[in-house]
């Protein structure tokens, strides 16, 4: 380590998607979720894998770290389980006696785990959890100053807080405290509704396009007293999540006629109906949430994280009708951003260390921030499979694909460095032709094994976007949704109007109908060349033979299991699917050419299917 040099550690584990992130100078180095390690979907556990590849990545040991800082304060987080149980007692004894094991096996011991596991003596601090996710969305953006809007379930107290950046400080000004949350309201209509809390809320998103508003008079009327700020109150009657271990209740099952849906049971109209509703309700709230705070900082720019920042179709709303011009939101938005937060808010507010802004561009190195692999390294897992390969040059490796994708193949595409934070960027991800009227459902009942209402995004070349949706503006890390602009859109005929949800699934709405959704949105990423030149240039590539700039991007995984992250996870990945082609680098497998795995047949029973 050069004289001088400061790393700085974040850690965040112990609730869901536990992660790890090493800054130097301020610099971003690296950062990945342990899930993707361990291949353990959401892995809450102590991040061993991703705190050893960090060092690796900076080639540094422990003993080189200036301090390490976990993302949250465990004392207060478990002040507040106790405080919640003595103010619901007895009703919460239950919930306390489950939690509290917990607690005193393995929470409250965080600093003795953190210098076990490391074998570290140094600097060992604790930042406020919103402030981990207030400082992961402001210090990395490409904004000298900014609002700063954090939304999600709970921290230690806080639910919501909003505040402003300047240079290398910022400063929270208020916030929402538990147990009126909007991130818990979102998530007690994804237990509702039959998804699992805390990893499928995405589904009720993309599933309330298919349905009608129906009941958001009665979240209103009953559910939460909504201020004309963006403040609320939920009325705790109808959730239980303060003293048992679920979401809701009987009063909430009388509400919306009968109990909650089962796991992996039909969908029904009240299930589309309940997820519009709420979409609904929560994009009105952040948008009166943001003109609240446009008003109190009287900045021009804003920036989100915590787990709400995820929902993409909110995020677009605001783009669109708040009063910022300018929005970015930090791509691993949920707690594993936690663990780049609290490392980068050390650096500017404990070590007072500055802060570089380059006007239009972030610091997040396009989160392009996990591992990658050698030549050799894919190579060798090749060779253990025994995988028939070719491998070859770069320009022909991008024409090869570009034409497979153009007659209508699917591909797994794997380069460079794995991305960090929810989203596949194009370096981890399964690609394919968004002119085709089929792939949507072929992907996803061949591939990735999941719910057929389940839209896919499009991957556009950044020049090309004005050309194919209603936004002018970058969206990387695919946060934005943006409608398809009217020239491409095909109108339903009177008879297809009159269907309902899921019967118009099948229906193309416009001639790139492989990512267009049942509203003719989008959750769109922009790709610039300088963020991932060989993606970039594969998009290039399909255009020059189809006259079509947007791909599809899905990540890279079957449901139930994390996004891939070495080239063993893709190849088995890919020979348990569907999939046409596998892409490693430059190295190019055809599915007609393997061998079957062996001794797999099971392999489904590894993923707890949700």
């Amino acid at each position: 380590m050069s004289t001088g040099t400061t790393y700085i550690l974040g850690i965040s584990c112990y609730y869901h998607d536990a992660a790890a992130a090493l800054i130097r100078d301020g610099e971003i180095i690296a950062a990945a979720q342990e899930e993707r390690f361990t291949r353990v979907k959401h892995d809450a556990g102590f991040p061993s894998h991703a705190v050893r590849y960090c060092l690796q990545e900076a080639r540094i040991t422990a003993a080189d770290l200036a301090a390490v800082v976990f993302y949250d304060k465990p004392l207060l987080k478990f002040e507040r389980i106790l405080e919640t149980a003595v103010g619901y007692a007895p009703r919460g004894l239950r919930s306390f006696l489950t939690a509290m094991p917990v607690w005193l096996k393995e929470k409250l011991w965080i600093p003795s785990r953190i210098r076990s596991e490391l074998d570290f003596d140094g600097e060992l601090l604790f930042a406020d959890h919103h402030e981990s996710h207030a400082a992961s969305a402001f210090y990395p953006s490409p904004f000298e100053r900014a609002a700063i809007l954090t939304m999600d379930g709970v921290g230690e107290w806080t639910t919501t807080s909003y505040g402003r950046g300047e240079g290398n400080r910022l400063t929270l000004l208020g916030d929402l405290r538990f147990p009126h949350s909007l991130g818990l309201l979102y998530s007690a209509f994804t237990f509702y509704t039959g998804f699992k809390v805390n990893s499928a809320e995405y589904k009720v998103m993309g599933l309330a396009p298919y349905g009608e508003p129906t009941y958001v008079q009665a979240i209103y009327d009953h559910l939460i007293d909504l201020k004309p700020d963006g403040s609320f109150r939920m009325n705790m009657a109808y959730f239980d999540y303060g003293h048992r271990l679920r979401m809701t209740g009987g009063k909430f099952d009388a509400l919306f006629g009968g109990p909650p849906r089962a796991p992996e049971s039909p969908l029904t109209q009240r299930e589309m109906d309940l997820a519009r509703s709420v979409q609904e309700v929560t994009e009105e709230i952040m948008l009166r949430m943001a003109r609240h705070v446009h008003k109190e900082t009287g900045e021009d720019s804003l920036v989100l994280a915590g787990g709400v920042a995820l929902n993409c179709v909110g995020n677009g709303r605001l783009l669109r009708e708040g009063p910022f011009r300018n929005i970015w939101i930090q791509p691993a938005a949920g707690d594993a951003g936690g663990a780049l937060g609290a490392a980068l808010a050390v650096w500017h507010s404990w070590f007072d260390g500055a802060r570089t802004v380059t006007p239009g561009r972030d610091a997040q190195k396009g989160s392009y921030l996990g591992p990658a692999f050698s030549d050799d390294e894919i190579r060798a897992t090749l060779e253990k499979y025994g995988a028939v390969s070719t491998h070859t040059t770069t320009d022909d490796m991008l024409g090869r694909v570009a034409g497979h994708m153009a007659d209508g193949a699917v591909v797994g595409w794997f380069q460079g460095r794995m991305e960090f934070g929810p989203r596949a960027l194009g370096a981890r991800s399964i690609i394919g032709d968004a002119r085709s009227k089929t792939m949507q459902s072929t992907m996803n009942l061949k591939i990735k094994f999941r719910e057929s209402f389940r839209p896919f995004a499009p991957s556009v070349l950044r020049e090309r976007l004005p050309d194919y949706f209603t936004m002018d503006v970058d969206s990387p890390y695919m946060l934005l949704v943006a409608p398809v602009v009217e020239s491409l859109r095909i109108p339903m005929t009177a008879e297809q109007e009159q269907l309902f949800g899921i019967e118009k699934l099948n229906i193309p709405r416009s001639s790139i109908p492989g990512v267009t959704h049942i509203d003719y949105s989008a959750r769109i990423q922009t790709v610039a060349e300088a963020d991932h030149p060989v993606y970039y240039r594969l998009i290039k590539e399909f255009e020059k033979r189809t006259g079509c700039g947007v791909i599809i991007n899905t990540s890279f995984n079957v449901r139930g299991e994390p996004i891939v992250c070495t080239p063993e996870d893709a190849y088995r990945c890919f020979m348990r699917t569907e999939m046409d082609y596998l892409v490693l680098g430059n190295f190019i497998l055809a599915k007609k050419d393997q061998k079957p795995l062996t001794n797999d047949s099971d392999w489904r029973k590894e993923f707890a299917l949700d």
